[in-house]
């Protein structure tokens, strides 16, 4: 039997052995996902305990991202992101992944958005930085807009092409954008949302990174401007599916896996 899993603290809320187990069920894989949650400090230790139990595969959540890079041959997008969320050890050291970027962008596929234009990107924190970079490297001109604007500032020296703006400017910034992606926590614990609704227009495609609620006030706010809206379990669900593909070689079973991640939303 394959075991996969997750490293966290805390991982109780997880929603992704559910999403994963599913996949394996499928396809008949003999394959379980569990989770582990070491202290707050010890990531790479997780990494190196993992190895050594054998473990085939680990997602990596908060607050373990940037820590257990340590521990790991990082791809190239990972180590640009400066987070690794999965990590496989097939062969000798273990190699970290960041499939967040990918997560955002199939989502995007998957709702038959085009990937060319301009995107405006709202957060600059570890989901703000993997989508930069991500829709950067598909060709897209990206805007950074964060409330501390020096952040937004700092990303945008690193993401090709970039620029870096305060939340003011967002106006402005969404006037001619062809997407959105809001990578903040906002619309999470009350219905609010860091975009006004008057910049939003038909022509957008709003993705909301927030996915409980899955409706968000962006969303309603967006789908009322007439744009296409994208919730945030696609996002959740295609970083799982690119894990799951990575470790296992073959094609995740996603309609199986969006179904049970939603069952469980």
């Amino acid at each position: 039997m394959d075991v996969y899993g997750l490293i966290g603290n805390p991982v109780g809320h997880s929603l992704s052995p559910p999403m994963h187990e599913a996949g394996y069920e499928a396809l008949g894989l003999d394959a379980r996902y569990v989770t582990f949650e070491p202290p707050a400090d010890a990531g790479a230790e997780a990494i190196d305990a993992a190895a050594t139990l054998g473990i085939a595969g680990l997602n990596v959540t908060i607050p373990f991202k940037q820590d257990v890079l340590a521990a790991v041959d990082p791809a190239p997008l990972a180590e640009r992101i400066g987070a690794v969320n999965t990590v496989d050890f097939a062969g000798g050291t273990p190699t970290g992944y960041n499939t967040d970027a990918v997560g955002a962008v199939r989502a995007l596929e998957h709702h038959d958005v085009s990937l060319s234009g301009t995107a405006v990107v709202v957060g600059a924190g570890g989901a703000g930085r993997a989508v930069a970079f991500g829709l950067a490297d598909e060709g897209l001109s990206v805007r950074v807009a964060n409330r501390t604007e020096s952040k937004a500032l700092g990303l945008a020296d690193e993401v090709p092409g970039a620029t870096g703006h305060g939340l003011g400017s967002l106006a402005d910034l969404l006037s001619d954008a062809d997407i959105l992606v809001n990578c903040t926590s906002v619309g999470m614990e009350a219905d609010e949302t860091p975009v006004p609704a008057g910049a939003l227009h038909g022509d957008l495609a709003v993705l909301d990174a927030v996915y409980t609620p899955i409706e968000t006030r962006l969303l309603r706010d967006a789908a009322a401007a007439g744009a296409t809206t994208v919730d945030g379990a696609w996002m959740l669900l295609y970083q799982g599916v690119e894990a799951f593909e990575r470790w296992t070689g073959e094609d995740a079973p996603v309609d199986r896996m969006n179904g049970r991640l939603r069952e469980r939303l």
